[in-house]
This record gives structure tokens, sequence and C-alpha cells, in this order.
């Protein structure tokens, strides 16, 4: 089967290491993998595992720009040839159905804010043929705006390379061995609200230090106002190495699908404080962490005290049930897509 994934870009989120994952390993379900999008950090990697990667610029926000995106992706459908289109999130889904309209296009929707979501249930069921949520809450949403058809298939981290080990990480970024470290592996975007978790750290005495990896529109703002001993690292490719080296993992978003980093810091058995929102919420579950409520600077900061200081209490936070394995997601994908193309 060749599965050509359609993703704006191919940088450093969550849904961007899912088609990174998928891409990989979708030899050992059968597949011929193929990626169009708008460059991105892991199209080296892409490139380098002999996955062919298109290039497609940005869809944004206009007539204009769809028009443009879908004329590039068209161009590599011609040339791959896919037996059916993954499309990742719902302005990629539009633009893979006006690039191929005679393909069956499946949709994997990772999340939008809440005042999106009619909207995207109503293009979604003009554009999609069977559309995948990453998490129930999602679903439930998405049906209750209009959608017609969907089915859950949860976000699992795939296999990657070993960490770097701890001493190496922190020698690398000059901090030492005794310092707590709470890290926050997220774009610097609205959605992730810095804010609230810089108001929290104010609140979190001592010499610990909060690690910033990603960058974004807002950098400028957020470095204006953060308090001492936060870094900003900007956007990384050794998330997982980071991840060896600090000892909590924190994410005060307003909204999320099934954020890859959280279940990233469950694999590596670091603690979470990330906010009580839906996506969240399925992934802690288990176990794994402390929900805090969303937008509350003190709870948060509460939280991160009771954990960066107490190696006793990061070791019962961390225990969780586990999460869905790489290897039980490309076995759901590889029926759901089979099925699709045999009209079942």
């Amino acid at each position: 089967m060749r599965v050509l994934h359609v993703i704006s870009e191919m940088g450093a989120g969550g849904a961007e290491a899912l088609v990174a994952g998928m891409a990989v390993a979708g030899g050992d379900v059968g597949w011929e993998s193929a990626v169009a999008c708008g460059g991105g950090f892991r199209v080296a990697a892409l490139q380098a595992a002999d996955i062919p990667v298109f290039d497609v610029p940005l869809a944004r926000r206009s007539p204009q720009g769809v028009v443009k995106a879908a004329a590039a992706v068209r161009k590599a459908v011609r040339e791959f040839r896919p037996d059916i289109v993954l499309a990742h999130n719902v302005s990629a889904s539009l633009v893979a159905r006006l690039a191929s309209p005679r393909r069956k296009v499946v949709t994997v929707f990772h999340g939008v804010a809440e005042s999106d979501t009619r909207s995207a249930a109503r293009v979604l069921n003009r554009v999609s043929s069977t559309v995948v949520t990453v998490a129930d809450a999602a679903a439930r949403k998405l049906t209750d705006a209009g959608l017609k058809s969907v089915v859950v298939i949860p976000n699992a981290v795939f296999p990657s390379l070993p960490s770097a080990d701890r001493a190496t990480v922190r020698a690398r970024l000059g901090t030492g061995m005794a310092v707590p470290v709470a890290l926050c592996p997220a774009r610097l975007e609205p959605q992730k609200r810095h804010d609230v978790l810089l108001k929290a750290w104010a609140q979190v005495p001592g010499d610990a230090e909060l690690w910033l990896a990603g960058d974004g529109s807002l950098r400028a703002e957020l470095e204006a106002k953060a308090p001492s001993r936060v870094r900003f690292l900007g956007t990384r490719t050794d998330v997982r190495d980071l991840l060896e080296a600090a000892d909590v993992t924190v994410l005060t978003s307003d909204w999320e699908g099934m954020p890859i980093a959280l279940l990233e810091s469950l694999a590596a058995d670091r603690p979470v404080v990330a906010s009580d929102v839906d996506g969240v919420r399925e992934v802690l579950a288990g176990g794994g962490g402390v929900l805090v409520p969303r937008r509350s600077p003190a709870q948060t900061a509460k939280a991160l005290r009771g954990l960066l200081f107490s190696s006793a209490a990061r070791s019962v936070a961390a225990s969780h049930d586990g999460s869905a394995d790489a290897h039980t997601l490309m076995k759901s994908y590889d029926e759901l897509l089979r099925t699709v193309l045999e009209g079942r």
C-alpha cells in the first residue's frame, strides 16, 4: 500500500513526530510511504531513511495559499501515485482533497481550539473519507459538532536512538548535577500558555531551572517577562536527551489533542505537571503525573515545588500503567486504511 502523508511542515510538533515515526515504520506493515510538507528539520531524517519528501508551501489561511499548496500536492500525487492519502489536521485535509479528488483521504485530527471545532467538523465532513482522532475527548467534541464518522487511535511513541546520559546533557548546558530542572517541550505559541508557566515559575524557590525547549512567535515577549532561572533553548532535535537530564516535565496548554511530548515523558519515567485539559487528562489517566487547573499559576507552582525538590515524590508521581506502543498504533492504522480502500 502506497501512503502519502500530507502535513504543513515537519518541525518540532507532536503531529510531525507521529508522521516521521509512521513513515519510517510503515515498511513493517507493508507500506511504501512518502511525505508532502513545507520543510522542517525532520526532512533530513526522512530522506536518510529513503522516504521520498515532496516540497509543499504552507497553506496559509487564504484562498491563494490553499490553491498554491494544492497544486504542489497534486504534483506529489502524480509522481508518487499513492493508493491513499493520510492528511494531518484540517488544512492539510482540504489541500489533499483539492489535489486528489478521486483518492481516499483519511484525516488524522490532532486538535484545534475549542472555538474552531464546529468549523473543523463542517470541513472534515466534506473532504475526508474517514477521520481519526488521537483522543476520545476530541472524538466526542467533533461528533457533538456534527462530524458524521470518527475513529480513535491514541498516539504512541516510536523507538529512537538511545539518549545521551544525564551528566553529558547537563554539562553541555552548563547545569550542575544537583540543580532541579523542569522541562517544557512546547512551541512558544498562544495555545501553550507559557505566560501561565512563567508566573508559576516565579513562585518556585531555590536554584531550580526551567528549560523551555521550543521556539515561536511569542519568544521575544516571553523573554522580556521571564523571571530568573529560565533557559530559552530554542527549537531542539534532542528532546529525549533533555528528558534524560530533566527531573520534571511541565505543560500549561489551554488545549491539547494527545501530546507526544507527554508520552515521551512517560516513556522516560519523568513525572509530568500539566493543565487538566482533554488530551492531557487521557494521557495521565493511568498515572504519570499531576493535573492542575487550566490557567492556574498558583496550583502549577505548588505541583512543581512538590516534585522538583523530592525524589520520592517524583518516583511516586512517575508511576503509570503505560500507553499504547508504536506496533499497536501501526497495526490500527494499517487495518483502517486497508478497510477504507476496500470500501467497507
